[in-house]
């Protein structure tokens, strides 16, 4: 990477993994609920910021929309669980516009079965777990994004996988309002899964972006 684009672009990406670190610590500290919500905004925040200056491609600008909607979720879930939802609902669907634009040409017969189960299965495990039909309808959403990410043009073992780590993230939250409602595993596993499956989407669709220009 040139020294300038380190100098310029660089710092966003490792000033987005230093906020996502610190408010995993702190997340419990009693320093202030405005502070810490807008800490846990930041993380992803910073990756908006990251994706508006690297690309100024209509894609450059679509990704960065997902990533400051998935911001403005993280911040608003601290305050009402629905109007969270309804920003991470409308970040699904602005990253499917994303990847629908940038589809692969040929998929692999492999590739169309996991899609298709990502679309069919996130909902229906998400609703096994919550008995929540509004959370079976903002999970078909969800599945969805995955899917397209899947069978976008945009590298799986980064995007994909990125948006594979976002199902699971969201599969521990839901599974923490009833099988695993006594255990701590969601607690510890909830946020990296997220704020990495973001990382991966992020640093993936700009560098397929930009080795395209």
């Amino acid at each position: 990477m040139p020294k300038r684009a380190l100098l310029e672009h660089r710092p966003w990406l490792l000033a987005a993994i230093a906020a996502a670190t610190v408010y995993f610590f702190v997340r419990e500290w009693p320093i202030g609920e405005l502070w810490l919500i807008l800490l846990k905004g930041a993380g992803v925040g910073f990756l908006a910021i990251y994706a508006w200056q690297r690309h100024a491609s209509a894609d450059g600008r679509l990704l960065a929309l997902v990533m400051a909607l998935s911001a403005l979720g993280d911040m608003l879930l601290e305050l009402d669980f629905v109007w969270g939802g309804a920003a991470f609902f409308a970040s699904h669907l602005a990253a499917m516009s994303l990847y629908l634009r940038n589809g692969r040409e040929a998929p692999a017969p492999s590739q169309k079965a996991l899609a298709v189960a990502l679309l069919i299965g996130t909902p229906l495990i998400s609703w096994l777990f919550t008995r929540d039909e509004g959370i079976a309808l903002y999970a078909l959403a969800l599945g969805g994004m995955a899917a397209c990410a899947w069978m976008s043009r945009f590298p799986r073992y980064r995007v994909g996988f990125g948006a594979l780590l976002f199902v699971i993230s969201d599969w521990l939250i839901f599974a923490r309002m009833g099988p695993l409602a006594s255990s701590a595993l969601p607690g510890l596993l909830v946020w990296p899964a997220y704020f990495a499956g973001h990382f991966l989407i992020a640093t993936g669709v700009i560098q397929t972006l930009r080795r395209n220009v």
